[in-house]
């Protein structure tokens, strides 16, 4: 891929992100069909996707971020849907496509339809969880979709290299097949728990906000590559680069609440644009794989009409597998049950009919099929019918998915109040701390400096009055409606404060303009008042919206 044709590729995918956002698009819908459209003009310079450019370049920073923002407790509380979905629904999903495949085409060998099948069979649920944050799911339909996709890809990767080495006759048992899924996992877990232990004793050393993101962005790729790379029984086992990222995020997620708040801050602002980046470059590389998808089913030694409606088989099949089994692990008897986790009722069937709809596939399954070796038997069918599966499944179940959420109202109305009482009650225990530290700063400052009585009490008064106007900011943005919070003082405060600031940014820069202030000087000041406006910004926007 020339690099001025893939710096084109991103520009155009941002590009269209920015217009989607700002019309409330999807992202990944829109740059799929626009990137479709363009593959198609004749003379377009063709963009082949390279394998391990997504496997080892894009994937791991995309998966180290979700799991960075994950948590821990809800991912352990809802771990049995997880693994379901993420390791139990996987198997199943690539074992029954393997079968139609095999029914469609039966001069396909079986090995090769097993490797189809574990190409198309973990969901990309980028958009699903994109969408879902949108429209207000559950958390626990949240946490069930995320904790999904951290897993599932190590679960298809690692059946996909079991199934590879079926093609060329170099597996084993079924035995050795799980032999190799095992080692896979501990030793991914093991390397995740390595990287992750060992970049957080560094950090804590650090103590420089800058050079701890930086040694933040290094981990998925290191600990993606250590796994991969590392054959602890031959050749034929290595761990999966994919569970130690997943298990080093995880890990580094956690223990940031020990870290300094400008490193958390930096944190969220690099991974939030290294997410929107390559997010928009890998949904158009998928799509711009069209042109090699046609040239290669063209060259199959098949009629073109039966290609074609097996594709269509194979997408329906992917899709419409996923949605009994959802239904059923949930609702089997007790005994059998794989989603329920507690000993409550089974989720409502509305969580369960969006979750059962969000398999959308992503460009896991591109890059798979396309690093499917060339002397594999049934390699054009392989891409093709994953190309049919990864764009279908998007522009189909990614544009129904919106209307499905509206449709059956998948909410839980008691969550907002829950959370809502939690705040309060932990913004009031708060305020009672910083009360108390108060008092006890002031009685330290009485008897160690030479400060009257006086004073000192109409300091300590100042400070409570900050700590209280605090409390009865956020008290006003949680109870009161979205109506009231726009109007209420709280609020005009905050937007009178933003625009002093604006004036004195103005102000700054005009002193500059007229060569009363150094541009070193400028930039210093510009960093505060930065800083205090983006504080300002955010609150009105998380609490007064």
């Amino acid at each position: 891929m020339e690099t001025l044709t893939l710096v084109g590729v991103l520009a155009g995918s941002l590009g269209l992100t920015a217009v989607a956002r700002r019309f409330n698009l999807s992202a990944p819908l829109l740059i799929v069909v626009v990137a479709l459209g363009i593959a198609l003009i004749p003379g377009v310079p063709r963009v082949e996707l390279e394998p391990e450019l997504i496997l080892t370049v894009v994937l791991p920073p995309l998966l180290y971020s979700t799991s960075l923002e994950s948590s821990i407790s809800h991912f352990r509380a809802n771990l049995r849907p997880i693994i379901t979905l993420g390791v139990l629904l996987v198997v199943a999903t690539a074992f029954v496509i393997a079968f139609v495949v095999h029914l469609l085409l039966p001069d396909l060998p079986w090995a090769s339809a097993l490797v189809l099948g574990a190409v198309v069979s973990p969901p990309d649920a980028v958009t699903a969880v994109a969408i879902g944050r949108r429209l207000g799911l559950p958390r626990g339909v949240m946490t069930v979709l995320t904790g999904e996709s951290l897993v599932n890809d190590a679960a298809a990767l690692t059946l996909y290299k079991v199934a590879l080495a079926a093609v060329v006759g170099t597996a084993g048992s079924l035995g050795h097949g799980f032999a190799v899924f095992a080692v896979a996992t501990v030793v991914g877990i093991l390397v995740g728990l390595v990287a992750g232990g060992v970049v957080e004793l560094i950090r804590t050393r650090l103590d420089d906000p800058l050079l701890e993101s930086a040694f933040g962005i290094v981990v998925p790729f290191a600990a993606y590559v250590t796994a991969e790379h590392l054959h602890p029984f031959g050749a034929e086992f290595s761990g999966s680069g994919v569970l130690a990222v997943v298990t080093a995020g995880l890990f580094l997620g956690h223990r940031s609440l020990r870290a300094s708040p400008a490193t958390r801050v930096q944190d969220r602002s690099v991974w939030a644009s290294i997410d929107v980046l390559l997010e928009a470059l890998v949904f158009a590389l998928m799509a711009l794989q069209l042109p090699f998808v046609l040239d290669g089913a063209q060259h199959a030694a098949r009629d073109n009409g039966t290609l074609a409606l097996s594709a269509v088989v194979v997408l329906l099949a992917t899709m419409f597998v996923r949605i009994p089994a959802v239904f059923l692990s949930s609702y089997l008897p007790r005994s059998l049950q794989l989603l329920r986790r507690t000993k409550h009722d089974p989720p409502a069937w509305r969580s369960l009919a969006v979750i059962s709809w969000t398999g959308m596939r992503g460009v896991v399954t591109i890059a798979a099929a396309s690093g499917v070796p060339a002397d594999t038997p049934g390699r054009a069918e392989i891409q093709l019918f994953a190309f049919a599966v990864a764009v279908g499944t998007v522009l189909i179940q990614g544009l129904t998915l919106p209307p499905l959420i509206r449709l059956l109202k998948v909410q839980d109305p008691d969550e907002d109040a829950r959370d809502q009482a939690e705040e309060l009650a932990a913004r009031k225990v708060a305020q009672k701390a910083a009360h108390e530290r108060l008092r006890e700063l002031a009685r330290d400052q009485l008897s160690t400096l030479d400060i009257e009585p006086e004073k000192m009490k109409r300091l300590e008064q100042r400070l409570e009055r900050v700590v209280d106007t605090r409390y009865r900011f956020a008290q006003a943005a949680i109870t009161l409606s979205g109506e009231e919070r726009r109007d209420s003082p709280q609020a005009q405060f905050a937007k009178a404060r933003r625009e002093l600031l604006i004036t004195q940014r103005a102000a700054m820069i005009e002193e500059n303009r007229a060569g009363r202030l150094d541009d070193d000087v400028l930039q210093k000041v510009l960093r505060e008042l930065d800083l205090e406006e983006m504080s300002v910004t955010t609150t009105l926007t998380n609490r007064m919206s």
